[in-house]
């Protein structure tokens, strides 16, 4: 009888450590689990100025708006509806077992935790303007190229033209091929350039 009290006890103080027990960070597979299905991204696209309860309606209801492209006045009682139930059975309680959100489903209160801001950092994407300047870094300044090959040609033309030393011996076509050669190689290195950038992408 005693086994049986002391087992008991120990079953409820393991409960209770394990019911204190929070998540402190999401693993990787867990972020993309998690963010994978829309309606949960709308979700904490709707807490992220929160702060404190929300009533699960209101989530329900922008959700539902922003769904159909339209405000939550104009919405259909049927489109409020599809996506109440869809968060109410299924996608507040996930979020709630994972610690992102506290979910008290008998009120219909919802209140973010610590974790819904990481996950919230994953939907923050760089402006459209970032990404170009993003890109705009990372190509190769191809023009500044182009402008020194023009320049050394110019140079080494002018220079076997007037005939001046070091270059009166060399014939003229030498250097027209030279200069020819050196703009053939640095195209075929662009189009390459290009090419390995348009099969990374």
């Amino acid at each position: 009888m005693t086994t049986q009290v002391n087992g008991t006890e120990n079953a409820l103080i393991d409960q209770h450590t394990d019911a204190g027990e929070q998540k402190t960070e999401l693993g990787k597979d867990e972020i993309y689990h998690l963010l994978q299905n829309e309606r949960r991204r709308k979700v904490l696209e709707y807490l992220r100025d929160c702060e404190g309860p929300v009533q699960m309606r209101d989530i329900a209801e922008q959700v539902a708006a922003w769904e159909h492209d339209t405000t939550v006045q104009a919405l259909m009682s049927d489109q409020r509806q599809r996506v109440y139930i869809a968060l109410y059975q299924a996608h507040l309680p996930k979020l709630d077992e994972e610690g992102v959100i506290d979910y008290n489903q008998s009120r219909g209160i919802v209140e973010k935790k610590p974790l819904a801001n990481e996950l919230i950092a994953h939907l923050e994407l760089p402006e459209d303007g970032d990404d170009d300047e993003t890109d705009a870094e990372s190509e190769r300044p191809w023009g500044a190229y182009y402008l020194s090959v023009s320049g050394l040609s110019t140079v080494f033309v002018g220079a076997s033209g007037l005939g001046l030393a070091g270059f009166d011996s060399i014939p003229h076509l030498v250097v027209a091929l030279a200069v020819m050669s050196i703009y053939t190689v640095l195209t075929f290195w662009q189009v390459l350039d290009n090419f390995e950038a348009t099969d990374e992408e």
